[in-house]
């Protein structure tokens, strides 16, 4: 049998027969918004990271479409004295979040996304609202993150992307903005999200660390990878447009088993 001849090429349309591309445009920049006025504060834990106000968002904005990025993903930081026991905050009108988006379309056409997520919005930190028990209650947080992404919708969003992974939340989300309109608002998934202390960085820049016990009873346990399916699987059928395994470098043999059963986009 005849050795296949290996095609070599020269820089210039080398990227025409590779079978993996990453592009700038094709990357996702988190900008970390907060209550106040004038504010670009550093986060200690990511050097060179900020939290901004409202009004500074021009500036941070600017500088992503510099480097050549096209797509912001939104997490809203409020006052300490605007959180409560049902994360009212995350759909307010007037919340954070709604008035960044309004801020950043009046002067940019970058590609939105916003985190739908309660522990930035809930006193005690958590990413669904609590029982009585002291435990999270899924269904009754499906209502307020399906109310929050809508609000976000509204305010001009072009993606919402839910983070908290509450069972049926996408298939609540979907409905919803499909109810009110937003049919072509596309639905981000963290499908398989797997409790990590790599989040640590995170939740102290978005202020959204649980102020008692821990996530593990609704985050992924990291000993199961064929939940990982059984997950991701639930959410496309509820009908989740793009679906996300985090932390991705620490879990890539979960995204190499998910490419060959599902069609959709990953991140």
């Amino acid at each position: 049998m005849e050795r296949p001849r290996r095609l070599r090429t020269s820089e210039k349309i080398r990227s025409l027969v590779r079978e993996t591309h990453l592009e700038r445009e094709e990357l996702m920049y988190p900008l970390f918004v907060r209550a106040g006025q004038g504010i670009k504060e550093e986060i200690e834990s990511m050097p060179d990271q900020y939290r901004y106000s409202v009004d500074k968002l021009k500036e941070a904005v600017a500088e992503v479409e510099d480097a050549g990025i096209n797509h912001i993903i939104l997490f809203g930081i409020p006052d300490l004295k605007d959180r409560d026991a049902k994360g009212s905050a995350a759909f307010a009108k007037d919340g954070i979040i709604q008035q960044a988006i309004a801020e950043i379309k009046g002067f940019s056409d970058i590609y939105i996304t916003t985190d739908v997520c309660l522990c930035e919005y809930t006193s005690h930190g958590h990413c669904g609202l609590l029982a009585k028990d002291g435990y999270v209650d899924n269904d009754s947080s499906l209502r307020v993150l399906a109310e929050t992404a809508l609000s976000h919708a509204a305010a001009g969003a072009d993606m919402v992307a839910p983070s908290d992974m509450m069972d049926g939340r996408v298939g609540a989300i979907r409905n919803i903005l499909d109810e009110k309109g937003f049919v072509n608002v596309p639905v981000m998934s963290y499908a398989a999200k797997y409790a990590s202390n790599y989040y640590g960085p995170f939740r102290e820049a978005a202020c959204s660390a649980p102020g008692h016990g821990d996530r593990k009873g609704y985050q992924m346990d990291y000993h199961n990878a064929r939940e990982a399916k059984t997950e991701v699987m639930l959410d496309l059928h509820e009908g989740a447009d793009i679906i996300m395994v985090k932390p991705a470098l620490a879990y890539l043999d979960i995204l190499a088993n998910l490419r060959p059963k599902i069609s959709k986009p990953m991140r």
